[in-house]
């Protein structure tokens, strides 16, 4: 059984397993922290105990995905010492400095003000205690920049040198890496998602709340805000995609390709294939439905543009780097893994900007008739998973993409596994770890479910005062 997978095969896939299960938890985590502010900001501004209530009952789940990200980022760190300690030698000196400033500035900011945030509701003003859940929301925004520096960096290396005695890259021009335009492109895309995801989960589970026909005006607001975001953030996403997918097109061409199924170049117009049958082995496309002109306009915003096939491609890097690296490599992306990733990313944003939007109109304050739609609530909740499609999808895009890069142009991933590891190690592991992400995966959506099962707080005596003038105020109206 050992011998059925290789090492690198096994490194692969243990490193893809843990960055997955951990990117489930970084963009929720960062949106439902960024919920949770604006919930917070409306208590401070309209004085109304609700949206405290809401705070703080969002504020549990943001809490959950905190803590098992925190988690599972820790098992993806050990992995460069372990199973790619000739990648963490090559990249040491790059990867030093953005890791460095986004633990000691980053991440210390955002966990000393979670804890600030969640003990001192009630030894601090309102204006004032707003402020913390804001700079924990800016520190895990700051987090995603230095993280992604570092990550646009195996995209697009700049701002080294290699060094002549080690062969390793050296870290010249600390701000040609933080001016990466490849992290200009990539960051707004993650955190614009992150908005998306955030919002898809508070209003899915507002949904479910709903269902439960408990607390309707406390999940009725929690879905308006949660619709908001997810609308504005997966309209933002879907702008930042399309400048990303314009930027790939001259700097990594082949992941472009890869993703629209292309093998041959394209004529000028280029048409669109929505659905495609691939076949990887003679490299082509037996048949596809097409859509004139459609990928030049999204390619280049023009009615007129062609696109180049992999097989060119491949001729091209063919003659750049295999005289460079002494061997006749396979420049050939995963096709389907691409081309379908794409398209259920794609399908994962316009889905939550339609869905986000049904539902701001069916729970518009004079006429709320979100609740009493039960069909549309079952489509709300269940698509609660919806946005971890999309981003798990952008992921595969991100890093299967440069294959056979592990940093782009500089270091193959052959060249990075670890020298000493054996595969009945990486088996051992993978099996722990499979069983762990299944344990942490399980504690997170019991205790999300048992979060909203138990409700929000019960209002104040002072909180249900006025609903109850108003009630009788209206039943005196009517007769």
């Amino acid at each position: 059984m050992i011998g059925l997978a290789s090492v690198l095969d096994l490194s692969r896939f243990q490193f893809a397993m843990t960055t997955i299960f951990h990117f489930f938890y970084v963009p929720l985590s960062i949106g439902t922290a960024l919920a949770v502010a604006i919930m917070e900001t409306i208590y401070v501004r309209t004085k109304k105990p609700l949206y405290q209530r809401m705070a703080k009952f969002w504020g549990k789940i943001f809490l959950l995905s905190f803590a098992v990200g925190v988690v599972t980022g820790i098992i993806q760190e050990f992995q460069f010492g372990m199973n790619w300690s000739n990648y963490s030698r090559f990249m040491g000196d790059i990867f030093g400095a953005p890791l460095a400033i986004e633990a000691l500035l980053a991440f210390f900011m955002e966990s000393t003000f979670i804890g600030v945030w969640m003990f001192t509701w009630d030894r601090f003003k309102p204006a004032v205690h707003v402020i913390f859940i804001w700079l924990t929301w800016l520190g895990s925004t700051l987090s995603a920049i230095w993280i992604l520096a570092a990550n646009s960096f195996m995209q697009h290396p700049t701002g080294f040198e290699i060094n002549t005695q080690t062969g390793h890259v050296r870290l010249t021009n600390f701000m040609a890496v933080v001016g990466n335009p490849q992290l200009w492109v990539e960051f707004p895309h993650v955190i614009f998602a992150a908005v998306m995801t955030g919002g898809m989960v508070v209003l899915g589970m507002s949904a479910f709340g709903l269902l439960r026909k408990n607390h309707r005006e406390f999940f009725t607001k929690s879905a308006k805000v949660g619709a908001w975001l997810a609308l504005v953030g997966s309209l933002l996403t879907i702008g930042a995609g399309d400048m990303q997918t314009r930027y790939i097109i001259n700097d990594q061409p082949m992941k472009f390709a890869a993703t629209e199924g292309i093998y041959e170049d394209t004529s000028s117009p280029a048409p669109w294939q929505p659905v495609a049958l691939i076949d990887t082995k003679d490299k082509k496309v037996k048949a596809s439905i097409e859509i004139p002109y459609l990928l030049s306009i999204l390619s280049y915003h023009s009615t007129t543009g062609s696109v180049k096939g992999m097989n060119t491609i491949n001729k091209e890097l063919h003659a750049k780097y295999d005289k460079k690296f002494g061997k006749d490599m396979n420049y050939y992306v995963p096709v389907k893994t691409l081309f379908w990733s794409f398209r259920f990313m794609a399908l994962a944003g316009v889905l939550s900007a339609l869905l986000a939007f049904c539902a701001l109109i069916w729970s518009r304050v004079k006429k709320d008739t979100l609740g009493d739609k039960r069909w549309f609530l079952w489509i709300l909740g269940i698509c609660t998973y919806l946005p971890f499609v999309g981003t798990t999808g952008g992921w595969l895009i991100t890093e299967l993409g440069r294959y056979p890069w592990v940093v782009y142009g500089l270091q193959t991933i052959a060249d990075a596994v670890s020298p000493t590891v054996t595969a009945g190690q990486l088996w051992f592991t993978n099996i722990v770890y499979l069983l762990l992400f299944c344990v942490l995966g399980g504690v997170m959506v019991f205790y999300s479910r048992r979060t909203l099962h138990h409700g929000p707080e019960e209002p104040t005596a002072s909180e249900q005062k006025p609903a109850s003038a108003q009630q009788h105020a209206g039943e005196a109206y009517q007769a």
